[in-house]
């Protein structure tokens, strides 16, 4: 009679083993899967289709601070191209200098209106000049904030006569802002001002 009990009893044990082995093999199938889930999801939500041409092309979701260096270059080159990429036509130099303010601080507005009370760009007009410029190298520091950066280009100013090159530097900081659709990047150039701006080729046409 005590053996069958202690027989019984033995096997209750095991058997409650058993099912604790079950359920916490169960628990840890659950928990992975809802884990894998989880990851399978987030990596679902940041990819992004765009449709270009009728294709739809893949794209990725990153986190701004992964994409400063770049976003920050690009605004850099933006706004000076908007600034000094003109034509004698008053409407396009109005709409190129327009866009260009955005992206920039009162330091930009102020090199345009002392440009424009200088008559350079009803000279560029009545002289059918057009002025093209071409970057060199875009330095970003990011390591501080504001960034800092110093932009090295070569301006072409096309004329009747003749072709100049100038070597142009400038420099300013840029600062966060709110992404718009007039300022895409979210950054706002502050304390720009020009270091170089001098002739350094003539080439007669």
């Amino acid at each position: 009679m005590f053996a069958q009990l202690k027989n019984i009893d033995t096997a209750f044990s095991h058997i409650r083993l058993f099912s604790i082995a079950v359920i916490t093999a169960c628990v840890f199938i659950c928990c992975y899967t809802v884990y894998k889930s989880y990851a399978l999801i987030t990596s679902t939500q940041q990819r992004i289709y765009i449709l270009s041409n009728s294709k739809a092309l893949e794209a990725y979701s990153a986190e701004r601070k992964d994409n400063i260096p770049v976003e920050a270059r690009d605004h850099v080159k933006m706004f000076h191209h908007y600034f000094f990429t003109l034509d004698p036509d008053e409407k396009m130099i109005q709409n190129n200098i327009r866009k260009a303010l955005y992206l920039a601080d009162i330091s930009a507005k102020q090199q345009y209106d002392n440009l424009k009370e200088n008559r350079y760009y009803s000279n560029l007009i009545s002289g059918n000049i057009s002025q093209t410029i071409y970057a060199d190298s875009i330095d970003i520091n990011t390591d501080s904030y504001p960034y800092h950066f110093t932009y090295r280009a070569q301006l072409q100013i096309v004329r009747t006569t003749s072709i100049v090159l100038r070597s142009l530097i400038t420099e300013g900081t840029l600062r966060d802002l709110a992404r718009s659709d007039n300022n895409s990047h979210g950054f706002l150039i502050e304390r720009w001002r020009t270091i170089e701006n001098k002739d350094i080729k003539t080439i007669n046409r």
